[in-house]
Parts: structure tokens; C-alpha cells; sequence
């Protein structure tokens, strides 16, 4: 299966794109999707892709279930988790969800030109997203009692979560955040981080598309603080400018956040935690509170004991400190 790559030449998105026209080209549409289990043939199952879905740290084992709950089946996740056999099947699917555009839009797009797959763009990032990406998936089927079906679900979800989510929320709300992620759509996570209450003071859009961005002001307004530069000094003087609570970034970042003390949430490709869907909604909240509450944020900012010691009673109080000190 030859790829396109001399010299590994252009970004990683672009390797991305790459390897998607060869997937298109090479793979898909080599082998039939297989048959439905016995005990599901009396059921009406819809055949579905999710493309540019990469599974980190395994968040998308929060959605299938709710996917096979309203009898999606999922042929395949390009490229999380996904299996050649797999890949081979994607030109059977009836829609396809489209998860990172910047990376294999190229992939939608030809299979809708070659398959006629319709296609959209969502997100599993929050509970308004989430709850949108699955009536997304019932529209573009078409299928009234899906879209019945989903709308139950999505009620149920949604009860279920806002009620295990406030206790945190109580914690959360009105904390300021800097947002400046590589590798998932800044929009996605806003709404995420909107629907918890809190207040995102400035975004990163580096790798975003114009779409992305449109996304953002309407979420966040049209005087939002969008970030190009993703230096240490710019970085920090937006979290000193704009007072953030927390840095949430990708993980190249976290010994800048740190050397500043300031609090710091690690949201790219390396994260140790999943966030999609409604359950990861609640892992989420629980490492910003962690990460917002811990201890050590009080303990690194205060003054060495040496320090307050002389601050507390002004410059008269050092040669008094000295003497004691000289004296053991």
C-alpha cells in the first residue's frame, strides 16, 4: 500500500490527509461490512463511521455505548481503534460523523463523492455537544423512531449527569480559564467548559480553521481573545492580564504553567483521561477541581519562613534575625 510521504514532508495534520487518500484509494471498499448477529436482525441497525476519531486514552469508549443503545452500529473509527478489516468496510456506512476536519475532511468528502455518505461535523466534547452530535446522527438518517429513540436517551443522559456533575459545579463556577489545545477543537472543549460555568478568559487558535473560529465567536463573542502565539512570556502575561484560574494546554506547556505556579491541566494527544461524552464530562471536572484545589498551588506561593519572617516586621526586624541566626 504505497503513502504519498518523501521526506516526511509537511505537518502532522497534513500526514494525516496523506494517509487518509491512501486509505481512500488502497483500503476502503475492498470488503463487505459483516453480517449482523443473529439476535440483532430483527432490529433496525444503522451502519455509521466516525472519522478523525482517535480514541485518546480511550474516550471514545464513552460514546460507543450510547451509539449501540440507539442501534448505530460503528464500522469504523478512523483512526482510533480502528482494525484493517475495518477500514476495508467504511464505503458501507450511511453517514459518517466528521470529528477532526483539520486532519481527514478529505476522508468525508471522497467517500461522499464516491459513495454518496453524507456526512457532518460534531463533537462528543460536553453535554450540549454530545447531545447534538447524537441528534445529528438521527437527522441525517432520517429514521423517525431513531430520532424518538434519541431524544429519550439524550433526556435521560442529561438528567442523569447535570445531577452527578452539581456538586462540582458549585466548586467550578466562575473559575477562569486560558484555553490553548493542539490537537482538539477549541470550540468543543469551550462548550465543555461553558457548560460547567466557567469562564473561558482567552483561546488558542494556532491549528483552527476559519470554521473553527466562527465557532468560537459565537460561543464566546465577537471581542474573544484569540491566541496565535504560544510562547512561555505570552502565555503567562494572558493569565496575569486576565487573572486565569487554570491553564489548560497541551502537555509542552505544563513546565511553563509550573515554573509560574500556576495550575495547569494537560488536554492533548498525551492526557492520561478521557473527556468525551457525558461520562467523561464527570472525569473532567474532577481533574480541574483537583488540579484548581490542590494545596500545593497556596504552599508554592507563599513566602519561604526566612522571607516572612522579615516581611512581618519590616527592615527593623533584620538585624535582629541576623544577630539570632549568627548566634545558632
Amino acid at each position: 500500500m504505497p503513502i504519498d510521504s518523501a521526506g516526511f514532508y509537511g505537518t502532522k495534520n497534513m500526514g494525516n490527509r496523506i494517509a487518509g487518500d491512501a486509505m481512500v484509494k488502497y483500503v476502503i471498499g475492498t470488503r463487505d461490512a459483516d453480517p449482523l448477529p443473529l439476535q440483532r436482525q430483527d432490529i433496525e441497525v444503522h451502519d455509521v463511521n466516525m472519522v478523525g476519531e482517535y480514541n485518546i486514552a480511550g474516550e471514545s469508549w464513552h460514546v460507543l455505548p450510547l451509539l449501540d443503545e440507539l442501534t448505530l452500529r460503528v464500522l469504523c473509527t478512523l483512526s482510533g481503534d480502528a482494525r484493517f478489516r475495518e477500514v476495508q468496510t467504511m464505503h458501507k456506512a450511511e453517514v459518517n460523523m466528521m470529528v477532526c476536519s483539520k486532519a481527514m475532511v478529505n476522508v468525508a468528502r471522497k467517500l461522499q463523492q464516491q459513495y454518496g455518505t453524507p456526512w457532518f461535523e460534531g463533537s462528543f466534547y460536553g453535554i450540549t455537544d454530545t447531545s447534538q452530535a447524537l441528534r445529528d446522527f438521527a437527522k441525517a438518517l432520517n429514521d423517525a423512531d431513531l430520532t424518538e429513540r434519541t431524544e429519550a436517551l439524550i433526556l435521560h443522559e442529561e438528567t442523569r449527569i447535570r445531577k452527578e456533575l452539581e456538586p462540582w459545579k458549585v466548586r467550578l463556577k466562575g473559575k477562569r480559564v486560558l484555553l490553548f489545545i493542539d490537537g482538539v477543537k477549541s470550540w468543543s472543549v469551550i462548550s465543555a467548559l461553558q457548560d460547567l460555568g466557567m469562564v473561558v478568559v482567552a483561546t488558542g487558535t494556532k491549528k483552527s480553521t476559519e470554521e473553527d473560529k466562527a465557532r468560537i465567536r459565537e460561543l464566546m463573542g465577537e471581542d474573544t481573545v484569540m491566541i496565535d502565539d504560544g510562547s512561555p512570556r505570552a502565555l503567562l502575561k494572558i493569565v496575569h492580564d486576565y487573572k486565569a484560574d487554570i491553564l489548560i494546554a497541551g502537555g509542552r506547556n505544563i513546565y511553563t504553567a509550573l515554573k509560574a505556579k500556576v495550575p495547569f491541566l494537560d488536554i492533548n494527544q498525551e492526557r492520561e483521561f478521557g473527556y468525551e461524552s457525558y461520562q467523561g464530562m464527570l472525569e473532567l471536572v474532577r481533574q480541574l477541581a483537583l488540579t484548581i484545589e490542590s494545596p500545593v498551588w497556596e504552599a508554592v506561593r507563599a513566602l519561604a519562613p526566612w522571607k516572612s519572617a522579615m516581611h512581618s516586621g519590616g527592615q527593623k526586624n533584620l538585624p535582629t534575625l541576623q544577630q539570632e541566626m549568627a548566634n545558632g
